[in-house]
């Protein structure tokens, strides 16, 4: 039997952990697909002073998809250095540096990712979705527009009450071929969860990407994030979500997955005292279309307000 092409999207830690954690149980081949904007911490730091790709959303599927000793895994998450960049960050990411350092003596980033999988012994693929140098810009409600997937991120210089009206690339960079090819050829395509507009959307922005979407025969899978978060998504529901992704993809998604369990108060305010920049958790429209939107308890059983990635990805592979 053919081995199915399982195509994922989302940077940060929340899909790595909620989808590829398990994933890679299954009999899959996994391309993990990431937005080239980060431009905070040490990853910010080292756009600025050499010239790189950001390595911050990559590095993190790369481990996700390693099969390598666990020295090396312990290795790739080290960070070392006393500095402290904007948000708190502190250090450099030895995974970051390393990137970095190939990047600038190979100058060739096909030639970075097979080094890289190699020595982390990755099974699978993790791509870029572009490998030109752009920045992510937002416009909000009032017109204003605000630079950095940073800034997007965690707001410090506009209001955070104001809603995205819509993000874009500047400059406009073209996909990184091999990202649109895994889309065209995908039996599925998993988006989510993460930062909507500063992880996710940012994947689709390159040309040629919501092209390939068009042309892809894959189901296409969208996991709502738990919580709303302050600055991106505002009293968002989940039909907003969803919405917002079929925009930027422009074509419809088969099925949006949702968690259903509302954890009680005081687990709220906890996990909003660890997690400042999130808000509620994300509301089920009652009127939705149930074949689509797949509703079910998928938290983990500690009370942690994230996925438990086992029934998440047993829900997604039963579809």
């Amino acid at each position: 039997m053919k081995e199915k092409n399982v195509v994922c999207f989302g940077g940060g830690s929340a899909m790595p952990k909620a989808i590829l954690s398990s994933l890679v149980n299954y009999p899959v081949k996994i391309t993990a697909i990431t937005s080239m904007v980060d431009n905070g911490g040490s990853t910010g730091q080292l756009r600025e002073d050499f010239g790189i790709l950001p390595s911050g959303d990559i590095r993190r599927h790369i481990l996700a998809l390693s099969s390598a000793p666990q020295w090396k895994k312990d290795l790739w998450n080290f960070r070392f250095g006393r500095e402290v960049f904007d948000g708190g960050h502190r250090g450099h990411n030895f995974a970051n540096v390393f990137l970095a350092g190939l990047e600038k003596n190979l100058d060739d980033y096909e030639k970075v990712l097979e080094f890289v999988y190699e020595f982390m012994e990755v099974k699978g693929n993790a791509l870029p979705a572009t490998i030109e140098q752009t920045q992510i810009y937002a416009e909000l409600e009032n017109g204003k527009i605000i630079k950095g997937e940073d800034e997007i991120d965690v707001p410090k210089t506009h209001n955070p009450n104001l809603k995205i009206k819509k993000v874009y690339l500047s400059p406009e960079v073209e996909g990184y071929k091999p990202s649109i090819d895994a889309i065209t050829n995908a039996d599925l395509i998993i988006m989510g969860p993460g930062d909507l507009y500063s992880s996710i959307i940012p994947c689709f922005l390159s040309r040629g990407m919501t092209q390939a979407f068009q042309k892809s025969k894959a189901k296409k899978i969208y996991v709502c994030n738990t919580m709303t978060k302050l600055g991106e998504t505002n009293d968002f529901s989940v039909s907003d979500f969803s919405n917002e992704v079929e925009k930027y993809i422009e074509t419809k998604l088969d099925f949006v997955i949702y968690n259903t369990k509302i954890p009680s108060t005081n687990i709220i305010e906890e996990y909003k005292k660890q997690q400042p920049a999130v808000l509620e958790v994300v509301k089920s429209d009652t009127k939705t279309d149930k074949r689509k939107f797949i509703g079910r308890d998928l938290l983990e059983d500690n009370g942690a307000i994230v996925y438990d990635s086992r029934k998440l990805v047993e829900l997604i592979m039963s579809l």
